[in-house]
Order: C-alpha cells, then sequence, then structure tokens
C-alpha cells in the first residue's frame, strides 16, 4: 500500500480524507510521520497556500504528499472570507468567532450565495498536480447543527434543506467541495499511481 502523508494538523480534515481514501492509501499525518511545524499559509490563493505545503513537506522528507487549502468565498462579502477563512475574525483561528463575524457582516444581506472551495495540491515524485472542488449553497441565518467544523453550522449546500453540521459525514461527503477534490485526487491516483 503506498503511504503519502498529508500535510495537516487538522483532525477533522485527516478524518475525513480518511474516510474517502478507504484502505486504498495509507494516509499519514504530519504527526504521524514526526514533523511538528505550522506550515504558513502566506499566500493570497488557495492554490498557492495547498502548494506551499506540500512542498515544503515534500522538500522536507522526499515522500510523496499532499496539502489542502480551503475557503469559504461569501458573494455579498465580494468572496470573503476566501483565503482568509481560517483567521477571519483573527489569528487564534476560531471557528466560532469566524462565524459570529461572517453573521454580523450578512445582517441585512438579501444575497447569500456562498460557496466552499478546495485545492488539493499533490506532489508526486517531486511532480506537482492540483485538483479542485466546488459547493455551491447559501449562508444560513444563524448556526445550525453540532457536526462537522469550521463555517459548517453555516453554510447550507446547494440541493440541501439544511447545514453541513447537521450531516453525517457519509451524508456531508455527497456534497462537500473537499469530498469533490478528494475525488479527483484519488481518480489521478487510481491512474498513475
Amino acid at each position: 500500500m503506498h503511504t503519502l502523508v498529508f500535510a495537516t494538523n487538522n483532525k477533522n480534515k485527516v478524518k475525513e480524507i480518511r474516510a474517502m481514501l478507504g484502505d486504498a492509501f495509507n494516509i499519514i499525518t504530519l504527526e504521524e510521520a514526526g514533523i511538528d511545524i505550522d506550515i504558513p499559509e502566506p499566500h493570497h490563493t488557495l492554490e498557492e497556500n495547498a502548494s506551499e505545503k506540500s512542498r515544503t513537506i515534500f522538500n522536507m522528507t522526499g515522500q510523496d504528499c499532499f496539502g489542502e487549502d480551503t475557503g469559504l468565498e461569501v458573494k455579498a462579502l465580494n468572496g470573503a472570507p476566501g483565503v482568509f477563512s481560517a483567521r477571519y475574525a483573527g489569528e487564534q483561528k476560531s471557528s466560532a468567532d469566524n462565524i459570529q463575524k461572517v453573521l454580523q457582516e450578512m445582517q441585512g444581506q438579501a444575497n447569500r450565495q456562498a460557496q466552499f472551495r478546495t485545492v488539493i495540491s499533490l506532489v508526486w515524485k517531486g511532480k506537482e498536480y492540483q485538483f479542485e472542488g466546488v459547493c455551491p449553497g447559501t449562508i444560513l441565518p444563524e448556526a445550525q447543527g453540532g457536526e462537522g467544523f469550521g463555517y459548517d453550522p453555516i453554510f447550507q449546500p446547494a440541493g440541501a434543506d439544511r447545514s453541513f453540521a447537521t450531516m453525517a459525514m457519509a451524508e456531508k461527503n455527497q456534497y462537500s467541495h473537499r469530498a469533490k477534490a478528494t475525488k479527483k485526487l484519488i481518480d489521478w491516483l487510481q491512474a498513475n499511481a
């Protein structure tokens, strides 16, 4: 079984990706690889930040690896929080504070369209490949549910009647931006690994 290092410290993201990949690949976290760093996200696009993560880990380990960056893009907020989603309300990266800030900024907004967008950067045998997943939806007027993480309580995917935070992982993955990007990653790996 081929091992891939997932360049993240976010246990929720690891859980989602492992659930999708199943036993096809051995996904190891930074912690499991013995790497104790918080990779910076200094760039202004998801693509560049995802690349920063995978390249950093590949340069450290020489192993096949992937990183990802995800943003919530709200139409009425001109695409914000976007690349700054994790630290929208400050460097403490508090999901509750981030949600509160978005809800405050959305007060009185008629257009509640938004999308989650994920970019995965895979470094395979030293070469980089990128995969994107987009999930359109709307921002709810208040938080709903206790599952998931990040902005899940205020995001309702198109075609659903409730937030990501009310869904079990299998249901969320039917809509999810990360699931769509991961599916493209899996298809590529199955064809090329």
